[in-house]
């Protein structure tokens, strides 16, 4: 493992203790995490798995970070972190006011409106985070990925052992909707306008006789739109947020058409 001894050493820090090769460590594995060497969780044969040294590298990063006035971009933040200075060598398109903070990682060819990525997050190639979308600390977004206006996709540093949300390739998520808590859209997904869908969130599968319950995970090429069901309380039945699987995409086509066509079929609102 080429970053072993940087993990080993990263593992052991004590704040209450803390070294300059401490330091020096913990500088260090942010700034391979800003280069993309290394992530906040690895993809191995379609799993994903929880790099928490990363993780916890981020937090004792903070920690030893002091706020300050930072110029960058030809603007003026006050923060513990300054926004990212190389976008043109990374080949990365992004439009004022658009942030991409220092310790994220975009790779070639992702465009970042008036949006924000923050620390540990890793975007694919040919991602649009659009208007005022924003990508949550350690959050993974795959390629050719859509976040449209105002998306919402949470971050995660704390509790310990906690999955980042995860986006995977070809997924389109539709304006103002949330994803939070380590929930995972699969592969060429297509989530509607307003969808909210946390770790406890019913998904729920209609498209059959039978309604199929899932939470956490959304399938593969599933077309996905806000819904509700009945609830009851000691003071009487109330509708509950849900998502509801109305469809899939048409794996047989090509992406762009097929998204198209799931949008149009089934009326989604994005």
């Amino acid at each position: 493992m080429k970053y072993k001894n940087l993990q080993e050493n990263i593992e052991k820090i004590n704040l209450d203790d803390l070294s300059d090769n401490d330091v020096l460590n913990i500088e260090t594995a942010i700034k391979e995490l800003d280069n993309g060497n290394i992530r906040v969780v690895n993809n191995e044969n379609g799993e994903w798995s929880l790099n928490e040294w990363v993780r916890d590298a981020i937090l004792l990063f903070f920690s030893i970070r002091n706020l300050k006035e930072i110029s960058a971009n030809d603007l003026i933040y006050y923060d513990k972190l300054e926004p990212k200075k190389n976008y043109k060598d990374l080949g990365i398109r992004v439009v004022p006011p658009g942030v991409v903070r220092y310790g994220a990682f975009c790779e070639p060819g992702v465009v970042v409106m008036p949006g924000f990525v923050n620390i540990g997050a890793y975007v694919g190639s040919g991602t649009m985070v659009d208007t005022w979308a924003t990508v949550g600390s350690c959050a993974q977004i795959g390629r050719n990925v859509h976040l449209s206006g105002g998306v919402g996709i949470g971050g995660v540093l704390e509790p310990p052992g906690a999955m980042p949300v995860i986006i995977e390739d070809n997924a389109f998520i539709g304006s103002r909707s949330i994803i939070v808590e380590g929930v995972r859209v699969k592969k060429g997904a297509v989530i509607g306008a307003n969808v909210t869908i946390t770790g406890t969130t019913p998904i729920i599968d209609v498209t059959g006789p039978e309604p199929i319950e899932i939470k956490g995970e959304v399938p593969e090429n599933t077309v996905v739109i806000p819904g509700s069901r009945p609830k009851k309380f000691p003071s009487g039945v109330f509708n509950t947020p849900c998502a509801l699987i109305i469809g899939t995409r048409k794996e047989s086509t090509d992406e762009k058409t097929s998204l198209n066509d799931a949008l149009r079929t089934f009326g989604v609102e994005v």
